[in-house]
């Protein structure tokens, strides 16, 4: 289970969001079981109670993974690293990095799923074993920090155990340097050691002190409190100065030296004084009253004074996101019972989206002091690592589900393809063999849907013309749109080629299409609009980054409803659907954005309440030559048919049965096998003859290319089917390393095995020669 546990985990994290859809899969599932009781054919039912048993177990499948995010929410590692103040950097006990925020990531290359070793190589002498210790040392409680002097100041690591398995790694000091300030500013750690200075301290002190309390002349801490003055050293000689101490960004804390008398009640401090600090700092009552605020606080609580219309600033009122009232958050620290003296929160503004890591400190006469840090950045890293770690999940399932149900698949809709060739039109039972048919389609459809937003799908990409293929799907997206609705299409000048899928690119096509008319109950008219663009530099928006060159565009421009903002950022995922029950499933945004990116290309999406929304494509032209541009015709089957031995290796009887009893009825001699070992002890065989392997590709023992590279040394330029219930995502490794090898995905009918057998039978052999020296191989395969 050790691969099982992160997927779980991750799927956890939106587990609710289609937990619901479990009772629809095991409604299906008990659907086909009831059926199958129904059915006269055993075989047949056999088949209809398997595909309801694997229904169930997926259903059971999602409600243990919802069980288990719940139990073990991957959001934790996300508030773990939030709330810890500064430079952070989460690793499990083998010090593989599970998230990094945005300030560590500005110091150090932590990526994720590395060793965080690589990320400390110019630090320790032997990073591995500094690593080892300082999380062995973590884990049994003791103290564990690594401090390296450097001319910036010096750079301390620490790390902390924060949960079963998880580390958390503290970067303080080093990087980045004291902030520039008109004030003279220290950077110290919590025990009191000097790690910076900026540059109007160096001028004012003339030296760098070690501690704190060389900078108090060895005098307690007691003897002078915070906000008291003292006589300090300076390059002037003893001068007295008033020290003010502040929670820092990077957990540490910033001692500000002031002038003397400043700040002495905090009431009436000189003015321009808080401006002048490098942070926004906020002095509170205890009930959230701001009683003072620099220029910096205000900025970012949007406010342009302490005191509004209504009356008195309260920062009660701008922040929230806390999970229970803030009131209660700042009544705790003023008691000191507070069990987090910093978090992070949003900012209530209309104008943008603004977190800030709030971080509190007690005054010695009664109210709070709050020092304000944006951490927006940090939440919008979090948010792409929530939307990859979501995507990794589900297409994890996905694959798997694929593999077993398209199994399944084939061998319903094969059978039924043969059972349809005994019968008549006519016949009482032909129409319930065209249903079974038509449904088993539909699930195939489904399973597809699976794999595209997961990008896991298998594409049959061809050089397309974006007028043609519009001008060719115009017929029927005008019955797609109805009668109150009407469509116009208008095309721009010079649009490129571009190189994808065209049935796909049509589905992504009519997915808007549909979206956009059912935005407008009311009628209205939809744009479909197509434009080139040549981008001189790199696009940035929404997260993504379109690299300079030519796209083709596609708009597609509906004045309907509008999309909330507050759903503008979830409507690709899957399962996100605002229609009634039984209306959607909520993968057909999340399909269309699957196969855009599948394909290369970007969408992004405008939209305004009450005024309609605009889905935009870049899809980036095609620059091959004319003769790669060609698309291959589909090869005519004549009546002449080419008969050969077929070795047909399959682990699933049901498919193999289908497959061999198809291949037997088109003439073929078929030898069966279900392994790959069992083919080769067929082929030890040398007075046998065999035309083409048809073998899966995922296997228990040897796979297919594995033994069919075997099977090769012995017979060379026999022709190969592979057949597979996973996406060709890696077929183009297996295609160069294999000659003569097509691709079939599962599910697949009688006539698709059929017709690729007997492609196959008839190209010409391509016989290897020599061995190519390192790469060409690859160059020949592509």
């Amino acid at each position: 289970m050790p691969r099982l546990s992160p997927v779980l985990s991750s799927l956890g994290q939106n587990a609710a969001a289609y937990a619901e859809r479990a009772w629809a899969i095991l409604l299906c599932g008990v659907v086909l079981a009831l059926i199958a009781r129904a059915v006269p054919v055993p075989w047949l039912a056999v088949l209809l109670l398997s595909a309801g048993a694997t229904l169930a177990a997926l259903a059971t499948f999602i409600r243990v993974a919802d069980l288990w995010g719940r139990r073990l929410p991957a959001g934790r590692l996300r508030r773990l690293c939030a709330a810890a103040p500064g430079s952070c950097i989460l690793t499990d006990t083998r010090g593989e990095v599970l998230l990094a925020n945005p300030q560590a990531l500005r110091r150090v290359p932590a990526s994720r799923g590395q060793p965080v070793a690589a990320a400390f190589a110019a630090v320790f002498a032997d990073p591995e074993r500094a690593v080892e210790n300082l999380i062995s040392a973590a884990a049994r409680g003791e103290s564990a920090t690594h401090v390296r002097p450097g001319a910036e100041g010096a750079l301390r690591l620490r790390v902390e155990r924060a949960a079963h398995g998880v580390f958390v790694w503290h970067l303080d000091g080093g990087e980045p340097p004291a902030p520039d300030s008109a004030l003279p500013m220290l950077r110290i750690d919590a025990d009191d050691k000097v790690l910076s200075l900026n540059p109007a301290a160096r001028e004012l002190l003339g030296h760098v002190p070690a501690s704190l309390d060389a900078l108090r002349r060895g005098l307690p801490p007691a003897a002078h409190p915070d906000g008291e003055e003292i006589a300090i050293e300076t390059a002037q000689g003893l001068l007295r100065r008033r020290l003010m101490t502040l929670p820092g960004r990077d957990g540490l804390r910033e001692l500000y030296i002031l002038p003397a008398g400043a700040m002495a009640g905090v009431a009436h401090p000189p003015e321009g004084l808080l401006d002048a600090l490098p942070v926004a700092i906020l002095q509170l009552d205890t009930d959230g009253t701001v009683r003072l605020a620099n220029m910096r606080a205000r900025e970012l609580l949007g406010s342009t004074g302490v005191s509004t219309g209504s009356g008195p600033l309260n920062l009660c009122e701008r922040l929230e996101g806390l999970g229970r009232p803030v009131s209660d958050w700042l009544a705790e620290a003023a008691e000191g019972r507070a069990s987090n003296m910093a978090e992070v929160l949003r900012v209530a503004r209309d104008d943008r989206e603004l977190f800030v890591q709030v971080a509190l400190a007690r005054m010695s006469g009664g109210g709070l002091v709050a020092v304000l840090h944006d951490v927006t950045e940090m939440k919008t890293l979090e948010a792409q690592f929530t939307q990859s770690q979501k995507m990794q999940a589900i297409g994890q399932l996905a694959g798997g589900v694929a593999h077993d149900f398209n199994n399944l698949l084939t061998a319903i809709s094969g059978h039924c393809d043969l059972l349809m060739l005994r019968h008549d039109p006519g016949d009482p039972d032909y129409g319930d063999l065209v249903q079974i048919h038509q449904n088993a389609n539909r699930a195939a459809s489904l399973v597809g849907q699976l794999l595209a937003f997961s990008r896991k799908q298998t594409l049959s990409p061809e050089v397309l013309d974006l007028r043609d293929t519009m001008g060719e799907l115009a017929h029927l997206l005008d019955r797609l749109v109805g009668e109150r609705v009407r469509l116009r299409i208008r095309h721009g000048e010079g649009l490129p080629r571009i190189r994808a899928d065209k049935r796909k690119l049509e589905q992504v096509v009519m997915n808007l299409v549909v979206n956009a008319r059912d935005a407008m109950p009311r009628g209205g008219e939809i744009r479909l609009e197509t434009e080139a663009v040549e981008l001189r530099s790199e696009l940035r928006r929404d997260r993504a980054v379109v690299p300079a060159g030519t796209y083709a565009v596609v708009r597609v421009i509906d004045k309907g409803d509008g999309i909330p903002p507050d759903r503008l950022t979830k409507i690709f995922e899957p399962f996100f659907t605002t229609k009634r029950p039984g209306e959607g499933t909520g993968l057909g945004l999340s399909t269309v954005y699957g196969i855009v990116k599948q394909t290369g290309g970007f969408i992004f999406v405008d939209s305004e309440v009450g005024k309609g929304s605009t889905f935009t494509l870049y899809l980036p032209g095609y620059r091959g030559t004319e003769d790669e541009a060609a698309a291959p015709s589909p090869e005519a089957e004549d009546e002449t048919r080419d008969i050969g031995v077929v070795l047909l290796v399959e682990d699933e009887a049901p498919v193999r049965s289908f497959a061999s009893r198809a291949l037997a009825m088109r003439g073929h001699t078929v030898l069966e096998a279900e392994s790959g070992e069992e083919a080769l002890e067929i082929l030890a065989d040398p007075t046998l003859e065999v035309d083409v392997f048809v073998t899966d590709v995922v296997m228990p023992g040897l796979d297919g290319p594995g033994w069919v590279s075997e099977a090769l040394k012995g017979r060379p330029g026999t022709k190969v089917v592979f057949v597979s219930g996973y996406a060709e995502d890696s077929f183009g490794e297996i295609r160069a390393r294999i000659p003569n090898s097509v691709y079939l995905p599962k599910p697949f009918s009688l006539a698709d095995l059929t017709a690729t057998v007997q492609r196959q039978l008839r190209a010409p052999a391509i016989r290897p020669g020599p061995t190519p020296p390192p790469g060409e191989d690859a160059m020949r395969g592509a």
